[in-house]
């Protein structure tokens, strides 16, 4: 398959705000990614678009933002009304080996959603996580460096151990695991905790604000057993080139490709069997 064939389903709602970056990083890779709001894949609502089938794509991408304005919890509302119309497709697409991936709010969605940290199965009934509010108890926006610690599909070309710097926004980032330690360790074990924030030496037990929200074992990204459903809460849309670092200018270094350019780049190698 070539990059050109790969159709990546960018799903919107009312509030997600993040969709116009994650779009544009997969289509300057070549590949046909499409906004789809959740109406188009309901086929409730004709005034939204022409009706749209999840089953015709290869990748599903919930973008960050503040679906529903993150009412009840950060995305409850959007999980919510995926789980009761489109679930059962959902976890069809997923077991058939798709990919799903989310960043920020998007992360939050699947969480609530239960595709992550799916510890019993690929979706289960109820969450066995939470973003919860971060320990600053405000709305953190910086620059966060994190540690790669478990190779997915979603990371395949990044080095295991290599640190890269990617931004935070949020105000709920803390996660928080069914089973707490236990299902840390369990996560960690399996290779499922893909990235962990860091301070410049790699120090993974860093704490605030290297750790921008007081996540356990200081975990920002997590993957399915599988490894074909990613989430986390930095944005690596936000850092595609070079230029868009926050550093960028001081330094005036380094190659045109920001350090979040891989992620779009590992998954689409997957998909095309490009490895």
């Amino acid at each position: 398959m070539k990059v050109g064939d790969v159709k990546v389903c960018i799903l919107r709602m009312e509030g997600t705000n993040c969709e116009q970056e994650t779009l544009d990083a997969f289509s300057r890779l070549g590949a046909d990614a499409q906004f789809v709001h959740l109406k188009q894949l309901e086929g409730k609502d004709v005034a939204a678009g022409e009706k749209k089938k999840l089953e015709d794509y290869h990748i599903l991408l919930f973008p960050g933002g503040f679906s529903a304005g993150d009412y009840i919890r950060a995305g409850a509302i959007f999980a919510a009304r995926v789980k009761a119309s489109i679930g059962k497709d959902l976890a069809r697409f997923i077991e058939d080996g798709r990919a799903v991936g989310g960043f920020c709010n998007g992360f939050q969605i699947m969480v609530e959603l239960g595709i992550l940290p799916a510890l019993d199965g690929t979706m289960s009934e109820q969450p066995q996580a939470v973003l919860h509010a971060n320990d600053s108890g405000r709305f953190e926006c910086r620059p966060t460096l994190l540690k790669h610690t478990g190779t997915c599909p979603w990371t395949s070309r990044l080095k295991e151990g290599e640190v890269r710097l990617m931004p935070s926004a949020h105000a709920e980032g803390n996660l928080i695991l069914s089973g707490g330690d236990r299902t840390c360790k369990r996560l960690l074990k399996e290779g499922r905790v893909v990235f962990r924030y860091c301070d410049p030496d790699g120090d993974v037990d860093a704490g605030y604000p290297f750790n921008p929200n007081g996540s356990r074992y200081n975990i920002a990204g997590i993957c399915n057993k599988e490894g074909n459903v990613f989430g986390m809460m930095p944005h690596p849309e936000r850092v595609f080139f070079r230029h868009t670092h926050p550093d960028w200018y001081r330094r005036r270094i380094g190659p045109e490709e920001g350090d979040g350019r891989d992620i779009f780049r590992s998954i689409l190698d997957h998909i095309t069997g490009n490895f």
